[in-house]
């Protein structure tokens, strides 16, 4: 994926969102983003953040995840369509193949005459190491 192509204009700051994001595992929000860049010392405001989040997310080059009552959370994903198992203790992200969830989805978009249709499918739940915890 070529992030920088489809954010318009490279500016030092969106380079180093980039950057960053091409570097972080799991979801974050702009706001930790943003928290995370300072700490490295750039000066990049919180609206840069959300812009360039809001561009990438545009250009589908990362994957936007909207948890229950909670803010916009970011993330760079493999490419291809793919759902995520969310730790809610820990965040810990896997991406997953869902054939079954696709099969049903256009199933049932076809009998409702839906064509175009398109899916996001988040599970949340506690991870292995978070429950042994617990």
């Amino acid at each position: 994926m070529n992030m920088q192509a489809s954010v318009g204009r490279t500016t030092r700051q969106r380079t180093a969102v980039m950057a960053l994001l091409s570097e972080v595992e799991e979801f974050r929000s702009a706001q930790e983003l943003h928290e995370l860049l300072r700490h490295r010392g750039e000066s990049v405001g919180l609206t840069t953040v959300y812009r360039t989040l809001q561009a990438l997310a545009d250009a589908e080059e990362i994957d936007v995840m909207r948890p229950p009552g909670g803010e916009h959370l970011y993330r760079r994903c493999s490419s291809g369509h793919h759902h995520h198992l969310v730790c809610r203790v820990c965040g810990r992200t896997v991406e997953v193949a869902g054939p079954t969830v696709e099969s049903w989805a256009n199933k049932i978009a076809a009998e409702h005459g839906f064509a175009d249709v398109s899916h996001t499918l988040e599970i949340f739940g506690t991870c292995a190491e978070c429950a042994a915890a617990a």
